[in-house]
């Protein structure tokens, strides 16, 4: 078959695939989630069968214990977010309302630096309604999360559905691809194309290094930054502490955009609610602590050099996911940025080895090509 046929036949199965999320995009959520399950707890179920441990009863052990213990944590953890998103919620105005008139002063001389009559237009008021309209609806819809999200289901019968299928068949989903995991994985095998297989495996096992880095390295990450977070803020005292240091690890899972996010909300909130500088260092300290634990303890323990994705690369993965299939497209943002990142580094070295690159009708020699590699 000549590349240009492969390519169509490539072309046409993405296509396909494309066509296939977008149809059942708002089905498909269940599934995703399943085998997300079902990847991250893989090795476990692998390291029982080692021990003469039946994959069904394996799985099935495994796959409860993890479902049990994410429902103890949101039974624990609930309460206490909902009190504190409620209460943002609540004194949010007032907040607005304190930055509008520590802002206006500043507001002013902005204005007059760029030659503005600031006598004829109330800028404090101005600015005030902006951050009001914009910020404050962006940070008001944060705040009350729980309260929008429990009357949306209570409202739309769609959504307890959706609600029911979640709960219902994404165990079931995670559950059968546990105990057919090695199968599906011969069946992918079996079907690879014979001349380009070995290249293929390959490909697919750096692709698995990633994501395997990522799931099971960069989530966790976040989630004990998120729980360090939250009790340390919740000990110092700060107002939606918890909220905010849960809030915090989420974000984590793009590198570094969870702590500075966290840091300037927690700040801030700390001015507000002492007005001391010792009290807001404090806050500061707190952020500063975690990202030292998490560059020197965590990160490495956890995650190594195993990733290999950039957090500007996640971020737009996440969001063009996000736009492009919703919840669903931003579950498989991740995945797919990995494989591109592969796919990419393949292309890359291919055309590095290649008259395209060197210019003559000659390749690239074996020392050369690795060098190009390398430095590429």
């Amino acid at each position: 078959m000549s590349i240009r046929n492969q390519a169509y036949f490539w072309l046409g199965a993405f296509i396909l695939l494309g066509g296939f999320l977008y149809l059942f995009n708002n089905v498909l959520l269940p599934f995703v989630l399943g085998a997300a399950i079902a990847y991250l707890l893989n090795p476990l179920v692998r390291a029982m069968s080692k021990l003469k441990i039946a994959r069904g009863p394996a799985s099935l052990m495994i796959l409860s214990g993890f479902l049990f213990f994410i429902s103890l944590v949101l039974l624990i953890i609930s309460p206490l977010l909902y009190k504190q998103s409620v209460q943002l919620y609540e004194e949010l105005p007032d907040y607005i309302s304190r930055l509008a008139v520590m802002a206006e002063p500043l507001t002013y001389q902005l204005a007059e630096m760029m030659g503005q009559d600031t006598e004829s237009v109330d800028l404090g008021a101005l600015f005030k309604d902006v951050v009001s309209k914009h910020w404050g609806a962006a940070l008001s819809s944060a705040g009350g999360m729980a309260s929008i999200v429990a009357g949306s289901v209570a409202a739309s019968g769609q959504a307890l559905i959706d609600l029911i299928s979640v709960l219902v068949f994404m165990p079931l989903v995670a559950y059968f691809l546990m105990i057919e995991w090695p199968k599906i994985m011969k069946w992918g095998e079996d079907i690879l194309p014979r001349d380009h297989k070995e290249t293929i495996l390959d490909l697919l096992s750096q692709i698995n290094q990633k994501i395997a880095g990522f799931v099971r390295g960069q989530i966790s990450v976040a989630f004990l930054l998120g729980i360090i977070y939250a009790v340390a803020l919740t000990i110092a005292g700060l107002k939606y502490g918890f909220l905010i240091g849960l809030m915090a690890g989420l974000l984590s899972i793009i590198p570094m955009v969870g702590s500075l996010v966290g840091l300037v909300v927690s700040v801030v909130v700390a001015w507000f609610q002492s007005g001391e500088l010792g009290y807001v260092a404090l806050i500061g300290g707190i952020f500063l602590a975690g990202q030292i634990l998490e560059g020197n303890v965590i990160t490495p323990k956890l995650i190594g050099d195993s990733v290999g994705l950039h957090p500007l690369w996640i971020f737009f993965s996440l969001l063009a996911g996000g736009s492009l299939f919703g919840i669903v497209g931003m579950f498989l943002a991740v995945p797919v940025a990995a494989s591109l990142g592969v796919l990419f580094a393949f292309a890359l070295n291919l055309y590095k080895a290649s008259i395209y690159y060197t210019g003559s009708g000659k390749n690239l020699s074996a020392d050369e090509e690795t060098q190009g590699s390398v430095d590429g």
